[in-house]
């Protein structure tokens, strides 16, 4: 299934030569266009997570409540607004209608044009012939073909007519929506090194906002803004030729790109430095502002694969929305096991070590029977004692006799006094300091991957028993004394 994005099978020979087009987006469009409601959670839980809507801003974002933009609540806007509509009915099929996909298509001629002729100077600046403009304007209203290259309009009248066209728009080019959401932007700025923020812009989250603001756009809006930023761009490339930077085609296209229609400067005041400075870093970075997140394209594709591709978990903290719960579960129970795992070969490793300390311990006592009893105990299982081996499972513990005290001295007493020396000969002071250092390490060591603890109390009570029958063995040369 990952193939989808990787290769095309074309079965006709004439355009095999012909280069392949990967859409790294490919996903991201297919989960707007299929699930707007899923993307636009999606989307909308990053752009909170960068800058601060409140709650009445975010309910603007999302299209719940109408904006409440600067001079709303003014006679005079109203009367404007009431203005432009009536002109708005007596408008052609292009100009003072909605944006449309068909309107684009007429539009972007004038900007094929301009992409020609970017040397002009003061391009977007000086005003065209208003006769030659009007022409234009009906040809372009009534859907005529036009030919802008045989040298009947200029250069100049072209850019008017396109910022005329943008002026003319119900509302700007970024919608009144995110009007509040691009303020915020503004204000993102660095932290020093003790959290306070400084004066200088974090462009890395400016652009991601950006981004990510983007995406939500509607598609008509989106597709012109990509076209105007990339001619503004290319523009402020040539600006040693047209004398128009990128601050000087801000302040043009700013009332037409991201101004609240009918307002005055007087209605924006401290906002109007704030927004003309976000549309001169549109156009500086518009080569990076209309491509995904990496994360939005990583949760599009597991949304639509299942894929269990690694994530981060910055990553999987985006995925909020409840469309998107399930594609939790398999990376949730990919990161279990993959811990499980961990955590087993951490247990064994720790165990091999031990194993590994416990033998040489033991090679290195004196010899004694006590060291020939774990040795043999050791070469009951011999796959121990290699690197990356299963560990062995302790047997059964043996289930020792008792014995009465009174019957041991009969025994003693009364049996075989060669037996009895060899014992006593065995138990001296440094067996028994070995036996006790033996034990003390079996208990430090011991676990139930290595030695049970039912052998650990065997070993305490093989140690009873011979302090027991040295106690005999002294008890027997008092009787015989006597």
């Amino acid at each position: 299934s990952d193939a989808i994005c990787n290769f095309v099978i074309c079965n006709d020979s004439s355009l095999r030569s012909q280069p392949i087009i990967f859409n790294p987006d490919f996903f991201v469009e297919k989960l707007r266009h299929e699930k707007p409601e899923v993307f636009t959670e999606l989307v909308v839980s990053n752009i909170t997570r960068l800058i601060d809507l409140p709650g009445a801003e975010l309910a603007q974002l999302m299209g719940e409540e109408d904006p409440k933009l600067p001079g709303a609540n003014s006679t005079a806007s109203g009367f404007f607004r009431s203005l432009m509509s009536l002109k708005r009915k007596e408008k052609g099929v292009v100009f003072g209608s909605p944006l449309t996909e068909e309107g684009i298509a007429q539009v972007s001629q004038l900007i094929e044009y301009l992409h020609k002729n970017l040397r002009a100077e003061g391009l977007f600046r000086v005003p065209g012939n208003s006769i030659r403009q009007q022409i234009l304007k009906d040809a372009l209203n009534s859907g005529t073909d036009i030919d802008l290259d045989s040298g009947e309009f200029h250069s100049n009248d072209v850019a008017t007519l396109l910022k005329m066209f943008l002026g003319e728009l119900p509302e700007p080019l970024l919608t009144h929506k995110h009007f509040h959401a691009h303020l915020k932007i503004a204000d993102l700025t660095l932290f020093d090194e003790k959290g306070n923020k400084t004066s200088t812009p974090d462009k890395e989250r400016q652009i991601e906002a950006l981004q990510l603001l983007f995406l939500i756009l509607p598609a008509p809006n989106r597709s012109l803004l990509k076209l105007l930023l990339d001619l503004l761009y290319q523009t402020a490339k040539k600006q040693d030729k047209n004398k128009m930077s990128a601050h000087n085609l801000a302040l043009m296209f700013a009332p037409h790109i991201l101004w609240p229609r009918n307002v005055t400067a007087n209605d924006l005041q401290e906002n109007i430095t704030k927004l003309n400075n976000g549309v001169t870093f549109m156009i500086k970075h518009s080569q990076k502002l209309f491509k995904a997140p990496a994360y939005i394209r990583e949760c599009a594709r597991l949304h639509y694969l299942g894929s269990r591709a690694h994530t981060s978990k910055d990553d999987l903290d985006l995925l909020t929305s409840p469309g998107s719960k399930e594609l939790l579960q398999p990376l949730k129970s990919q990161k279990r096991s993959r811990l499980d795992t961990c955590h087993q070969e951490e247990t064994q490793q720790r165990t091999e070590e031990a194993l590994k300390e416990l033998f040489r311990h033991v090679h290195n006592m004196p010899d004694s029977a006590k060291k020939k009893k774990l040795i043999r105990q050791f070469n009951k299982h011999p796959t121990a004692l290699t690197p990356g081996s299963e560990v062995p499972t302790s047997p059964a513990p043996r289930r020792t006799r008792s014995r009465s005290f009174s019957g041991l001295i009969k025994r003693k007493v009364l049996g075989t006094p060669v037996i009895l020396e060899r014992r006593s000969r065995d138990a001296t002071p440094e067996s028994e300091r070995v036996s006790k250092e033996n034990i003390h390490l079996l208990q430090k060591c011991g676990s139930p991957a290595h030695m049970s603890q039912a052998k650990l109390k065997s070993l305490e009570g093989r140690k009873e028993e011979s302090c027991r029958r040295m106690r005999t063995h002294l008890l027997s040369k008092d009787s015989s004394s006597l």
